[in-house]
């Protein structure tokens, strides 16, 4: 487990972000929410995925996938308009063979939406980043709805 080298989009500041921890990242110079984009595998994943205070978006990916590559940057455009509310987990199936198992990946790229282990959404394919936020702003709301009833 490691961590990561963050701007701020605010204020420009590079932070070192772990993969893994309770709370959600700050900036250490101005303190706004920094996004939390994170890489695991077979033996951290629920390190890393599932032990975290925040919603986990998912890419189960593969090097040689283009269509992964073109949802890659529009993932991480997700993860920074939504600093501190979600954490991007990127998992390489290739490396995680165990992972991909787990999760049934017939097709890369597969993304889904968690939250403490559990699956919220789940989507393969690329697509663009409206109607990747479209599924991801859905598969939010509706765990807030939940949580929100007797």
């Amino acid at each position: 487990m490691g961590s990561e080298m963050v701007k701020c989009p605010n204020c420009g500041k590079v932070n070192r972000v772990a993969a893994a921890g309770e709370g959600k990242p700050r900036c250490g110079n101005c303190h706004e929410p920094l996004p939390w984009i994170a890489s695991a595998g077979d033996d951290d994943f629920a390190e890393v995925a599932e032990k975290t205070s925040v919603p986990v978006l998912v890419d189960l990916w593969a090097t040689w996938c283009g269509p992964c590559r073109m949802v890659s940057p529009a993932l991480e455009q997700l993860a920074r308009e939504r600093a501190g509310r979600i954490k991007l987990v990127k998992i390489d199936v290739d490396a995680a063979p165990r992972t991909a198992e787990r999760f049934t990946v017939r097709a890369v790229p597969t993304l889904l939406v968690m939250d403490r282990g559990e699956i919220l959404a789940r989507q393969a394919g690329a697509a663009p980043v409206p109607q990747l936020r479209t599924w991801l702003d859905q598969a939010l709301s509706e765990k807030a709805g939940k949580e929100t009833k007797p």
